[in-house]
């Protein structure tokens, strides 16, 4: 076997691993292999931390921590992400030095109690305006003249940061806005050094290997509830962040830190995303094929979204199990609708969370937040386009096409829909209409089958290049988008590329919602 092959199925592994689990618990695993690995590092003497003292200020933050969630969250009677709490207090356990004895103990108490503190008050609608970490870390800096060192980012453990921060980045496919990050504070550290008479090597060195700066751009700027929504905001907000994090940017005698610049950062995301926390009541589930359910749910007040563009959905759910409760689902209906309508798939060995939420009665309710999501109609309606949708991931077409039935507008569009079987097809209503009244073409594949299938007028086979060749003639001028498990939008994503099609008339939703 080459090394080609070895490396595809090394890459296959990595993609199967990050596809079976939460954005979060891979955040808590990664944080958690970080604390283990330092704590051996402090035990062979490569840090410069008791591993004893290391061990006790991690477990004093947890229990702090989780002890300040539990009183908020009974006082204000919300549902906390326990998850969440771990998450942010590795992170305190890996900015903050070690305690060498109980008179260092307050400063990690206060951390830990600012840091969940800020969860629950410093917010607005519902939802944090800040990075509760580095919120907590500026004010402790304030008021008991304590920051952080942020120790994790030493030469020593430059290797695991970078691994796990890899894998993060490409479960949650912000590259854009990291890469940005780093082009940002690399520029500014350059420029500085240059200026200065600096060496730029060994700036640059210092910079990469003797600083947060991995650990801040792959853990602190991609807290997924702080960031803009969609991929030309977080390009900014990378850019503005990265140039603020350098060590050398200041404004007259004030110099910017990590959690400065974060916070700055913050606030322009707060300025350009929505601003909502939306408490929704089931209103009703309907069983639409064998293990699809839609989900219709109440608002307080009517949504104002994009269609094609999803909410983080919040459950809480007693014994959850490894993937977390949370989950992120595109919106299934339009936004000329009143209702907000999700599609979810169920499968034999459903998440705990999918199990909940299957068990869910009328006047039951959920926690929705964070709407995001580029996968959004190209405002020039004169754009051919092509979707292909598999199984699910039917949900954003079926929103964007209802929303253009419903205000009149016919876009040149022609949808492949692919499922396993016949009884799998859903939204029929609505392509059937679009058919009718926009013009839309609809061309449906069953990929299970390799012959006539009785009661299917539909194509046979998975969508080939001669398929696409033969159906859409002028695919060269038409921007594709894909939605389905990820599997399939990566091997139609390599289709495309292969006919010619550009990188950037690709669109692929972020749809992780399947565990």
């Amino acid at each position: 076997m080459g090394w080609k092959n070895i490396l595809s199925l090394m890459i296959k592994f990595v993609d199967d691993f990050l596809n079976s689990i939460t954005m979060y618990r891979l955040v808590l695993y990664y944080l958690i292999g970080l604390i283990g690995i330092a704590l051996a590092f402090s035990l062979l003497g490569l840090l410069p931390y008791n591993w004893l003292g290391l061990l006790f200020s991690v477990v004093f933050l947890l229990a702090v921590a989780w002890t300040t969630n539990w009183i908020f969250a009974k006082t204000f009677s919300v549902v906390a992400n326990v998850e969440s709490v771990y998450i942010s207090a590795l992170i305190l356990g890996l900015i903050i030095n070690p305690a060498k004895s109980v008179v260092d103990l307050p400063f990690l108490f206060w951390a830990a109690v600012l840091t969940m503190a800020s969860k629950f008050v410093v917010t607005v609608y519902n939802k944090h305006i800040f990075n509760p970490v580095a919120l907590a870390v500026f004010l402790t800096s304030l008021g008991i003249y304590h920051s952080a060192s942020w120790w994790v980012g030493s030469r020593v453990m430059v290797l695991p940061v970078l691994i796990g921060g890899v894998l993060i980045v490409r479960k949650i496919k912000h590259g854009t806005m990291v890469s940005s990050f780093f082009i940002a504070s690399f520029a500014v550290v350059l420029f500085f050094s240059l200026k200065n008479g600096f060496s730029p090597i060994a700036s640059i060195e210092k910079l990469s290997l003797n600083s947060p700066w991995l650990f801040f751009g792959f853990v602190m700027l991609t807290e997924p509830l702080t960031i803009p929504p969609t991929n030309n905001l977080r390009l900014l907000y990378g850019l503005l962040v990265g140039f603020l994090f350098a060590p050398q940017m200041h404004f007259g005698s004030i110099y910017s830190t990590p959690e400065t610049a974060l916070l700055i950062g913050n606030l322009y995301s707060y300025l350009v995303s929505f601003k909502r926390r939306l408490i929704l009541t089931l209103e009703k589930k309907v069983q639409v094929a064998p293990d699809i359910y839609d989900f219709i749910f109440k608002a307080e007040s009517k949504l104002n979204f994009r269609p094609g563009q999803y909410l983080e959905w919040t459950l809480g759910h007693q014994n959850a199990d490894s993937r977390g409760n949370r989950r992120y689902f595109t919106i299934a209906s339009s936004p000329t609708e009143d209702e907000i309508r999700i599609g979810v798939k169920f499968y034999s060995q459903s998440s705990t969370y999918k199990q909940s939420l299957l068990s869910l009665k009328p006047g039951d309710k959920i926690v929705a937040s964070q709407l995001a999501g580029d996968f959004v109609l190209n405002k020039d309606k004169m754009q051919k386009m092509v979707f292909i949708a598999g199984g699910i991931g039917i949900t954003p077409f079926g929103s964007i096409l209802k929303f253009l039935i419903d205000t009149n507008q016919s876009r040149p569009i022609t949808l492949f829909y692919a499922v396993r079987s016949p009884q799998d097809v859903v939204y029929s209503d609505i392509l059937s209409t679009a058919v009718k009244l926009l013009g839309i073409r609809v061309v449906y594949l069953l990929t299970s089958a390799t012959e006539p299938v009785l009661e299917w007028s539909g194509k046979i086979g998975r969508i080939t290049t001669e398929m696409l060749a033969e159906e859409v003639p002028d695919y060269q001028q038409r921007i594709f988008y894909l939605s389905g498990p990820p599997s399939m939008v990566d091997a139609y994503k390599k289709t495309l590329l292969k006919m010619g099609i550009r990188r950037t008339k690709i669109k692929t939703d972020y749809f992780p919602g399947f565990a």
